[in-house]
């Protein structure tokens, strides 16, 4: 862990990327990697059955854990702070584009990807690489790293959910089981 990371650590800092009800008590913490395809897997899920029937009652809350089997996983985590920054909505976008387009970045295409999504996006195309350097997001992305390491997480997806820990081929139906009880 970076210095920088564990003072953020320390001080209880954290930037949540969330989509869902912020407000809502009931949380579900998703441990991914933005390289990992079971994670692409499991965003699907999340995008066409549990957002629409949980999302006005559920905060579900992303963290990053790009393993190190990954190449570009890391940099597309730092990025996608900055892009959440900007705008929340499209860093959520990004993210989502990020894991569908996986089979085709690499790390050497994934700046050239980054800078046409900031184009497409009306974001500043420098900006977006640039942010690859900024200490802020690394130990964003480093302190769920560390967060996720001392919870158990080796795999991805890890989805915490109401008590339940389901790990690396997540199904809807136990998701969707844990929230009908935690919502209750």
């Amino acid at each position: 862990m970076t210095f920088l990371a564990l003072l953020l650590f320390m001080a209880g800092a954290h930037a949540d990327v969330v989509e869902g009800n912020p407000g809502s008590t009931v949380r579900v913490q998703i441990y991914e990697d933005l390289q990992g395809g079971d994670c692409a897997r499991f965003e699907a899920i999340l995008q066409q059955k549990l957002l629409p029937k949980y999302g006005p009652r559920v905060v579900f809350v992303h963290r990053d854990f790009p393993l190190g089997k990954h190449d570009w996983a890391r940099d597309g985590a730092i990025a996608s702070r900055w892009v959440y920054e900007q705008d929340p909505r499209k860093g959520i976008d990004f993210r989502r584009e990020l894991m569908s387009e996986q089979d085709h970045l690499t790390q050497q295409n994934l700046r050239a990807w980054m800078s046409e999504f900031a184009t497409r996006n009306q974001l500043d195309p420098k900006a977006i690489v640039d942010s690859l350097k900024d200490p802020r997001y690394a130990a964003l992305v480093d302190q769920d790293r560390t967060t996720g390491g001392v919870r158990g997480v080796t795999k991805t997806p890890t989805v915490f959910v109401h008590g339940e820990t389901l790990v690396e081929t997540v199904l809807y139906d136990d998701v969707a089981r844990a929230l009908d009880e935690a919502l209750k």
